[in-house]
């Protein structure tokens, strides 16, 4: 043990240890050998070797990843496919809460409600936290679409099972893609042809610049369907965005987020990267042709725009009055 940590902190050790690690097995299986007689187990049974190699790579990963548990042990040991579900079960989960949030949120709007307090108050149950619990316009990215399907079809193709809670947070999910199409129809009518919007937000998430089914790739679709032009402005995935969309006439680029909104007669948010939170909101109701704005990601507390600029809301589903009387 000592000798592979001494290799891990030496230069290049790491890496070393990597190497060596993929000549092993990549899993633990439950060890069966004798107490004092390992190694002639060992050279008995073939089976027990290829146990050993397994312990192996165990070993070696301990020694890996020693460094980042000197708190505490957060290293798993399961045997393959367990390992394999694991990992699709964390990421199906996780597009679980987004999606029932999305659904939860559009039911607040209907209601009257303030989904931000309903996050608020969820997320104060231990149980549940805080993490994952955001509306807005559906998940995307190289993760979760993909996983999402992948157990659906394992599940199908192995085991002759219908997984019904992903099949419905995926389908949520495809929706909730088209909820900014409609409140913005639902504002200008169904043809938009003539009306030009700026688009803050073309990557799946901040922090990237990965479009794969982002949902701007969704509302972008639907805005030119209905024709309507965009320009758009995204700190890091505007060139990613011009490989998608190549020559589109229908779609300009800006470099700042304020000369998008020239001639907007509405602000889209759809990411929600750290600079749009603190837009000078008092510029956006100046340079939009009509203060607008649709805000997918809940960004603005809708009192707070319409005190400092006077400008009219859509979020998500921040809701409005309750229906009914509270008190």
């Amino acid at each position: 043990m000592l000798g592979h940590r001494h290799l891990c902190q030496q230069p290049g050790g790491r890496d070393a240890l990597v190497d060596h690690l993929r000549g092993h097995g990549g899993s633990c299986n439950r060890l069966a050998a004798r107490a004092g007689v390992f190694a002639a187990d060992v050279a008995q049974h073939e089976e027990l070797g290829r146990h050993a190699v397994q312990l192996l790579a165990v070993f070696l990963m301990r020694a890996l990843y020693a460094p980042f548990q000197l708190n505490h042990e957060r290293l798993i040991v399961t045997d393959v496919r367990s390992a394999e579900l694991t990992k699709y079960a964390a990421n199906a989960m996780l597009a679980t809460r987004i999606s029932f949030m999305n659904e939860l949120a559009n039911l607040a709007e209907k209601l009257g409600a303030d989904i931000e307090m309903v996050r608020q108050g969820i997320g104060s149950d231990p149980r549940i936290g805080y993490d994952f619990l955001y509306p807005g316009c559906g998940y995307g990215g190289s993760c979760f679409p993909k996983d999402v399907k992948a157990l659906i079809k394992t599940a199908a193709d192995k085991a002759g099972m219908d997984l019904k809670v992903l099949g419905a947070v995926e389908q949520a999910n495809d929706a909730q893609k088209h909820v900014l199409t409609h409140k913005i129809k639902r504002h200008f009518g169904a043809d938009l042809t003539g009306k030009h919007f700026a688009l803050w937000g073309l990557a799946f998430k901040p922090n990237t610049d990965d479009m794969r089914d982002a949902p701007s790739r969704a509302l972008l679709g639907d805005l030119f369907a209905a024709g309507a032009t965009v320009t758009a402005y995204d700190p890091v995935a505007m060139q990613v965005a011009k490989r998608i969309f190549g020559d589109e006439p229908r779609l300009r680029y800006s470099s700042k987020a304020m000369d998008a909104l020239d001639g907007a007669d509405a602000l889209v948010i759809v990411t929600e990267w750290k600079e749009f939170r603190s837009a000078d909101l008092e510029t956006i109701n100046q340079n939009l042709k009509t203060p607008l704005v649709f805000d997918c990601r809940n960004l603005y507390d809708p009192k707070f725009v319409r005190g400092i600029c006077g400008a009219s809301r859509a979020h998500v589903s921040r809701g409005g009055r309750p229906l009914w009387p509270l008190a």
